[in-house]
């Protein structure tokens, strides 16, 4: 173990907080002598992956760090259509999918580009442009943060939700994910309804699209409305898009005909969350009020993706917090809907 390591590199905010103890975990063995060392019942345990969706909101995390870098791809089945590849936590996650679509396997080219860890990716449930991590996920093996032993969590098992898993409530704190196995296919049709995917396709003159352009519009489009976190900090999207009741979205739509939606299983509405933000806030130059490209010396709003928060350098993770809640509050008062962080503060 190390202490006071600063840890500005390990979260994508780019905040300086200092850790009083960091342990890296490069394999599964680190962990089980970490674990039966006692450490971790002697200090307050934070459990690290890419740091891509962490906030930490004080300048000094009085405790131990557990970053988890353990790498390793291989195949466990290969069964006329279908494939089964298990993916250690400390995979980079883009570099996952890309592996995948290279080898021709769909099921989570959707979910490209989408910064962290493949350890990560379950407990948040990750997704984007009508794909979640659950559609293709099977199992994966976690670790007993008390005893050192291994257990098998099923789809089941994981209570997957939107942007929520077993691992983010129940069992928060208890477990830290060591791999995970996906389903895979070598054919499947490709999912373009969700978001721009389609427009971008016919802007860029491609009428059938195949995996590996799919992949690289994805990316295309991502890179296009997201900050490149090596200059701006950020956490990427950094609220929930709000699912509403059909009667108070039918109310909205009267007042806001624009407001986009996206129709749910169980009769609700999907609100996107960029869109509440970039028609509420503070009153622009124009004359309307918009979060979008709102900033002071330190964060602010990006301005080309309202559901993004970013640090330009030399703020603390408490100015992050202060402006989400003013967002939220803005949001609040001229909708009615709460949004609520799908960023995990510590």
């Amino acid at each position: 173990m190390k202490t006071n390591v600063n840890l500005r590199l390990y979260n994508s905010f780019g905040f300086d907080t200092i850790a009083k103890q960091f342990a890296e975990i490069n394999q599964t063995s680190d962990l089980q002598t970490l674990i039966q060392s006692g450490a971790l019942q002697k200090h307050k345990t934070l459990i690290l992956s890419g740091g891509n969706n962490v906030l930490f909101q004080k300048d000094v995390f009085d405790g131990l760090v557990v970053y988890i870098n353990t790498k390793g791809i291989e195949i466990l089945l290969e069964d006329g259509n279908e494939i089964i590849v298990r993916a250690q936590a400390g995979v980079d996650w883009p570099d996952f999918v890309r592996f995948c679509v290279d080898k021709g396997w769909h099921g989570i080219e959707n979910l490209a580009h989408i910064p962290g860890k493949v350890g990560a990716a379950p407990v948040q449930n990750i997704g984007a442009y009508g794909m979640e991590l659950k559609d293709s996920f099977l199992r994966c093996e976690a670790m007993d943060l008390t005893t050192g032993e291994t257990k098998v969590f099923t789809k089941k098992d994981c209570r997957f939700g939107y942007r929520e898993s077993v691992f983010k409530n129940e069992l928060k704190g208890q477990y830290v994910i060591i791999s995970v196995e996906f389903l895979l296919k070598k054919n499947a049709l490709l999912n373009l309804e969700y978001g721009n995917i389609k427009a971008y396709l016919e802007q860029n003159g491609i009428e059938n699209p195949t995996l590996q352009q799919l992949h690289d519009s994805i990316c295309a489009i991502r890179d296009a409305k997201l900050p490149d976190v090596k200059q701006i900090g950020s956490a990427g999207s950094f609220f929930k898009n709000p699912v509403i009741e059909r009667t108070q979205f039918e109310a909205l739509q009267k007042e806001y005909p624009t407001m986009p939606h996206y129709d749910e299983p169980n009769g609700k509405v999907k609100v996107p969350a960029g869109w509440l933000i970039e028609h509420s806030g503070p009153s622009t130059g124009s004359g309307t009020a918009s979060w979008k490209g709102w900033r002071n010396e330190h964060v602010g709003v990006y301005e080309k993706q309202a559901l993004v928060l970013v640090h330009y350098g030399g703020g603390k993770g408490q100015d992050i917090v202060e402006l989400a809640q003013r967002i939220q509050d803005s949001v609040e008062a001229k909708f009615g809907i709460k949004i609520s962080p799908e960023v995990n503060f510590v």
